[in-house]
């Protein structure tokens, strides 16, 4: 397991607007892959953020249901199932995780789908891991801000 550095990280997106990031943040890697757990643990080790790793998506959903996760990394489809099992484990526990697949293939069209759907980001396993921390830290303070949004059954 991979020690958190007690700091927080100020991070400027796109948008102009700032935000911290919080020093226990927490990431579950879901994959099959160990050199694709391993390569993306480095990353997120390098840029101070604290993972974990789980080789199927039911032991992702198990995990995510903890509540410690705010952002889950997860492949399209796995041999158990497919990342919309984390999305309903959200759902359904009320939790704020944000999920960001990670695709070998992937085409427009579910791109798209994916979006809306409910996933933050999808990213391209051979060219697109080296940003993996980056948009990781953009997906926790996306997860922090809908902490603060009022849920519609409060409206």
């Amino acid at each position: 397991m991979i020690q958190t550095r007690n700091i927080t990280e100020e991070i400027t997106p796109r948008t102009g607007l700032s935000f911290t990031v919080p020093h226990k943040a927490r990431i579950l890697i879901v994959s099959s892959k160990g050199s694709d757990a391993e390569r993306l643990r480095t990353s997120f080790e390098e840029a101070g953020l604290t993972s974990e790793s789980v080789n199927s998506i039911t032991e992702g959903c198990e995990a995510a249901k903890s509540g410690r996760f705010q952002v889950v990394f997860s492949p399209p489809i796995m041999a158990d199932g497919s990342w919309r099992r984390l999305i309903d484990v959200a759902h359904h526990y009320g939790l704020s995780f944000e999920v960001i697949l990670l695709a070998r293939s992937f085409d427009l069209n579910q791109w798209a789908e994916a979006l809306q759907v409910g996933a933050f980001d999808v990213l391209d396993v051979l060219r697109d891991l080296p940003k993996a921390a980056e948009t990781a830290k953009l997906a926790l303070g996306t997860g922090d801000l809908k902490q603060f949004r009022p849920r519609p059954e409060q409206a």
